[in-house]
């Protein structure tokens, strides 16, 4: 049997750090399952860096169809969760079923793949004890996010703990998506 890979995402993911893990994941021969709040056609954006600004600039990117909504989630029924950065986990993280679903992946132990803002979600679990002494990355602007989580911030932009892989940005995408699909593999 194959194994099935959750996508945790939503409108304003940044685009390639939806599209990349996704097609990778297809790549290998697995399943990728895109779930967002509600089934639909979700609008990603481009996160990209200018010289001389001190943040992101964002522009519409593509569109992404969901297969399945956060509510219909079974986690048990998967063995890796990747969760993209972009603007998607600001809200996300607000859904009532996100907490569920990540503690699944905690509690046993699966892989989980976090890039860029996608540490924001975590803060959707209102015990941090899953975090705690743990150490992960994530774009620079969500260090205090982690922080918060109990985590230490590991200023490398790409760090691996346990069942964790934690990433920076989309440059970050291939080493980001070699870790996880080693852990996938164990």
């Amino acid at each position: 049997m194959s194994k099935r890979i959750l996508i945790l995402t939503g409108d304003a993911a940044e685009v390639l750090e939806v599209y990349y893990p996704y097609f990778r994941v297809l790549e290998e021969g697995y399943e990728a399952i895109i779930a967002s709040p509600t089934k639909k056609v979700l609008r990603t954006v481009v996160h990209d860096f200018i010289e001389g600004w001190e943040t992101y600039t964002e522009k519409p990117g593509h569109l992404l169809p969901s297969h399945i909504a956060f509510a219909d989630v079974d986690p048990s029924q998967y063995d890796g969760l990747i969760i993209p950065g972009g603007r998607a986990p600001e809200y996300i993280r607000s859904n009532e079923h996100v907490p569920r679903i990540i503690r699944h992946f905690l509690e046993t132990d699966k892989p989980v793949g976090a890039i860029c803002h996608a540490a924001q979600v975590f803060s959707a679990l209102k015990d941090n004890h899953y975090f705690e002494g743990r150490t992960m990355t994530a774009y620079t602007a969500c260090r205090l996010d982690i922080e918060q989580l109990g985590a230490k911030y590991a200023a490398d932009t790409l760090h691996v703990d346990g069942n964790l892989v934690s990433g920076h940005a989309w440059p970050d995408l291939p080493g980001f998506m070699r870790e996880f699909m080693k852990l996938l593999a164990n």
